[in-house]
């Protein structure tokens, strides 16, 4: 049944409240759909998560190795898995490895400002870089590049990188990806 899940999925409650509002919208992204070597036979690696929507400010003040913290991840991850519940029904179940990051886990490990990720890009009125830079020589990926946020889109703006060197070093990095497999 795993087959029958689609990469990407976006989820808004009301689309008149815009996706910038919170506990609104959700991104799920599963990449071992289309990469069956990212998780062993019969699982799938899912990621999912809001746009950047979440208020930094009830996160700020909260020590983050404190009953509160942990109690809040719950509370705030709730959307996130009631959202999940409409494409995989048991994922609560079904879940073996649970990580839920907040705002301070991406200030923490990302050094993001204010724990968020991605440009600050509005939408409707932006769009993400690509990986060219005034800087000769000095090329960007990652989730503030196109195609942007989510771990299929950060490993395409690799991709889009690394073929910028030179169209001579597409089918050497094609080669070393198929010694990888």
């Amino acid at each position: 049944e795993l087959d029958k899940l689609q990469a990407h999925y976006m989820y808004m409650d009301d689309w008149s409240r815009g996706i910038e509002a919170e506990d609104n919208a959700v991104l799920v992204s599963i990449p071992s759909v289309h990469d069956n070597s990212l998780a062993p036979e019969g699982y799938a690696v899912l990621h999912a998560y809001t746009p950047a929507t979440e208020d930094f400010a009830r996160w700020e003040n909260i020590d983050r190795k404190s009953p509160e913290y942990e109690a809040l991840k719950e509370e705030r991850s709730a959307y996130l898995w009631t959202t999940l519940e409409k494409i995989i029904p048991d994922v609560r179940e079904r879940a073996q490895v649970v990580r839920v990051g907040t705002p301070l886990t991406h200030r923490r490990f990302l050094r993001r400002h204010r724990g968020s990720y991605g440009p600050a890009i509005i939408a409707g009125e932006g769009s993400f870089p690509f990986p060219n830079t005034p800087v000769k020589g000095l090329l960007l990926c990652g989730d503030s590049c196109f195609p942007g946020i989510g771990v299929p889109a950060v490993a395409g703006s690799g991709i889009l990188a690394a073929n910028s060197v030179s169209l001579d070093s597409i089918k050497p990095q094609l080669e070393l990806l198929e010694t990888l497999k």
